[in-house]
């Protein structure tokens, strides 16, 4: 039975236009930021899937991810080599050539049948199982570059408060398949006028109609969707110290780090005497110990006393045991007993190195890292006096964390601490003038919108902002440039949709696709046992009566 509409195409042609799929897709993330080129990456790969036999299409799925990851992620290699960069990119585009195998497998029974629409519908869900698998593996996973991250100047990004980052996932791939449907049914219909006579079956225009008011719900919902941006407003001022240089050894002038962020801290005071409600500093502010350095300590409290306002700041603190810890510090006027955050997810192979020994045989940069981070093992949130009001909680993430939905979400959503603000504490100095800043940046924008939250970014080097609950942001800084800026952010305890249902929408995906693998199954085995019966010599009627025959 035929298997696709579209004409034969050699696999060269096949893996070329994979690759510019994902090269397009890359061009829809900051620092490029032409979203809609994201579905149309996706309905481009989908077109170039279809049909195909699992081994090619797997092949079509790694072009897609190294046109795609190659360029997104080419910061992972600025100081630290070519290899760090490839190997990320090719693991991850691993996970797009399994994901593109999987679809073949489940589409191939499917086409050819009234229940062609749903071969297509296989393609949004593996997108989403996909971002999935990858963002929980190996060594705890890498979820950056999810389609959904793309997408926060998109008419789309507000259906983030409806399923989260999964669901906008899903709603970008829908929108690409859609596009590569109509193209599909555009081309039939050519042929057809040029072939008039030709039957047409009813039951696949209206299941396919159906199957694209689905994929469009998340579309017009998302425009009927206004976010809300209401909430009390709180005075709270962010600092980006800057670092002498860019690089790994960004921190070889750690006091000089630490110096940049109190001074700016001052000179903010002297600018406006009336004090902040709050004061938050980057990941890496102090990678001195203030519990282990006295002078550390004193230069903190004075920045602490003269701004006359609580200090969120990002510290690295020696301990426990061997590792060292990845910190949020929250300091209190008054008090010199500072609460703390530890990093709950450090990033692997730049916070600690997993089999040390078999990957120094690759690379000598894994030495680079001499003590490995502790693991955190709870959520971070702390409680923010305001004078003649009711107090707030802030809640810290530390850098690649606000990647993660689950953290995130639970961050969010501590019991008896809903009205809060969320504060991604960072430090891009590490990856100097590229666009990892302001890919962190736009994934910040759509955790905005996903949990209805105020969110302070601020970064050691840049990019830093206040994000309002809608996404939006009035100013941004500039790369490795000082800066102290006031905002308003507003303090908000709603509970969205997308916190309410939590992972369901990757179970309901994982659910969606196994349903749709078993359909295509059974199609097989009744279109096997049709075609060996109409291939017996004697006859259905005789094969059927000596089928039961033992």
């Amino acid at each position: 039975m035929p298997t696709s509409s579209r004409p034969r195409v050699t696999t060269l042609v096949v893996l070329v236009l994979a690759a510019v799929s994902g090269v397009a897709t890359a061009f829809a993330f900051p620092t490029h930021d032409v979203w809609w080129l994201a579905p149309l990456g996706v309905g481009l790969l989908s077109w170039t899937v279809t049909g195909a036999r699992w081994r090619l299409a797997a092949l079509a799925g790694l072009a897609h991810g190294l046109g795609f990851f190659l360029p997104t992620l080419s910061w992972s290699g600025i100081y630290v080599g070519k290899l760090p960069w490839f190997a990320l990119s090719t693991l991850e585009a691993l996970y797009i050539a399994a994901m593109c195998a999987v679809v073949a497998v489940v589409q191939r029974p499917l086409l050819g049948t009234r229940l062609r629409p749903l071969a297509h519908a296989v393609v949004p869900l593996a997108w989403v199982l996909q971002e999935w698998a990858r963002s929980t593996t190996p060594f705890g996973g890498f979820p950056w570059a999810r389609l959904a991250f793309s997408q926060a100047d998109s008419p789309l990004a507000p259906f983030a408060r409806f399923a989260g980052a999964p669901g906008l996932t899903f709603a970008v791939a829908a929108v690409g398949v859609l596009l590569h449907v109509g193209v599909e049914a555009a081309v039939r219909r050519a042929r057809r006028a040029r072939r008039p006579g030709v039957p047409v079956t009813v039951a696949q225009p209206v299941l396919g109609a159906v199957l694209a008011v689905l994929a469009l719900a998340p579309l017009g919902l998302a425009l009927a969707t206004t976010p809300p941006t209401d909430g009390r407003k709180v005075s709270v001022l962010f600092v980006q110290g800057n670092v002498p240089k860019a690089g790994l050894d960004f921190n070889s002038e750690r006091r000089k780090v630490l110096d940049n962020h109190v001074q700016g801290t001052l000179a903010a005071a002297a600018r406006n005497p009336v004090p902040p409600s709050l004061v938050v500093w980057p990941e890496n502010a102090s990678d001195i110990d203030p519990f282990r350095n006295l002078d550390a300590a004193a230069d903190i409290r004075l920045a602490v006393e003269t701004v006359k306002a609580p200090l969120l700041l990002g510290a690295v603190l020696v301990g426990p045991g061997e590792y060292v810890s990845n910190a949020s510090l929250f300091y209190l006027p008054g008090s010199n007993d500072p609460q703390r955050y530890v990093k709950q997810h450090p990033v692997p192979f730049a916070e600690y190195i997993p089999y040390r020994s078999f990957f120094r045989n690759f690379s000598d940069k894994v030495d680079l890292v001499t003590r490995d981070f502790a693991k955190g093992d709870r959520a971070g949130a702390f409680e923010v006096p305001v004078k003649g009001q009711e107090p707030y909680w802030i809640i810290p993430t530390i850098c690649f964390e606000v990647a993660y939905d689950d953290l995130m979400r639970d961050s969010t959503l501590q019991a008896g601490k809903t009205a809060n603000i969320l504060a991604v504490q960072t430090n891009n100095a590490t990856f100097g003038y590229t666009a990892e800043s302001e890919q962190q940046f736009a994934i910040s924008r759509i955790r905005a919108i996903e949990h209805g939250r105020s969110v302070v970014h601020v970064s050691t080097v840049g990019v830093s902002g206040f994000i309002n609950p809608d996404g939006t942001y009035v100013d941004k800084t500039s790369l490795f440039t000082p800066a102290a800026e006031f905002g308003s952010p507003v303090v908000r305890s709603e509970v969205t949709v997308a916190d309410r249902l939590g992972p369901l929408p990757e179970y309901a995906a994982a659910l969606a696709t196994v349903a749709l693998l078993a359909i295509g199954q059974w199609l097989r085995r009744r279109d096997a046992r049709v075609e060996a019966a109409a291939t017996d010599p004697a006859g259905p009627a005789e094969s059927r009566r000596d089928s039961v025959v033992v």
